[in-house]
């Protein structure tokens, strides 16, 4: 029986490209130079304008107008154009993809089916969807792979990654409700944070002083979940002390519908970012 034959060796990375230059792609490039998993100068960005290209300069970073010099200098480049152009810059960089590279695209709502079906049969491709806290590297973002990528491909990009927040390989089929749990869930939580804010305000509180003690809390909240592996509901138990004041705000956001609501938020997320899949 003939022997399997071996998963193409990853690409050294040596420079990392970016065609497009959005502040998705500002968050990846910022996480991962201030966590020394590249240096600034080793990474190339592309845009048609400048009006982008100049934050990436201001990291000390290579800028190009070419999308083409991203590819011919960088082996891992992330393409995060908005998704309705992505097609156009596949089909102009496709001359120039080897089968050495390895092709992340940022884009919400293209298959990794697309994305094979538009890049030489070699290519190797793989969808990322990180959120905006990538930049404070405290994002949440998943990794699916296409048919070519293998599992050096996919480890290479998650430690990559882990520079910018908590990264985890997932089946393409999770990615839709990533967008809608962790890429929406930042204004879902934003909103959530202001309200806070905004009740601690009303009762009298300074309202620097109460946005800064709301963001704190979720900030505070969100470590001891991550760092004690907690169910939400034992460390709400934990705070919410008999005939206390939880309890009492705890039945004013049930009355109020907020798990409803933010259940519903998901799920009108998800079923918008399937909606732009499909189209």
């Amino acid at each position: 029986m003939a022997a399997a034959a071996a998963e193409p060796a990853p690409p050294r990375v040596g420079s990392v490209g970016f065609v497009g230059a959005g502040r998705m792609a500002e968050a990846i490039a910022q996480g991962l130079i201030r966590a020394g998993k590249v240096e600034a100068q080793h990474v190339l960005a592309s845009a048609p304008t400048d009006r982008n290209l100049c934050r990436f300069r201001a990291l000390g970073c290579q800028t190009t107008h070419s999308n083409q010099e991203v590819l011919q200098n960088c082996s891992v480049v992330f393409f995060a154009t908005k998704p309705h152009i992505l097609p156009g810059v596949l089909a102009e960089v496709a001359p120039v993809v080897t089968s050495e590279h390895i092709l992340v695209s940022v884009a919400a709502g293209v298959s990794l089916s697309i994305l094979e079906e538009l890049l030489p049969p070699a290519a190797r491709v793989l969808r990322v969807l990180p959120n905006l806290p990538c930049m404070v590297q405290e994002g949440a973002i998943v990794i699916a792979r296409g048919r070519r990528a293998g599992s050096s491909e996919a480890e290479l990009l998650q430690t990559l990654l882990e520079a910018c927040g908590q990264c985890e390989e997932v089946p393409e089929a999770y990615v839709d409700i990533h967008t809608a749990l962790s890429g929406s869930g930042v204004a879902f939580v934003c909103t959530f944070s202001e309200a806070l804010a905004e009740g601690a305000i009303k009762m009298g509180m300074p309202s620097g002083m109460a946005h800064r003690i709301a963001a704190q809390t979720l900030l505070g909240t969100a470590k001891m979940l991550l760092q004690k592996g907690q169910h939400p509901a034992q460390l709400r138990t934990d705070v919410c002390t008999p005939g206390g004041t939880t309890i009492y705000g705890l039945h004013a956001l049930e009355q109020g519908g907020l798990r409803a609501a933010t259940m519903s938020a998901v799920e009108a997320a998800t079923s918008r970012a399937k909606e732009l899949s499909r189209k």
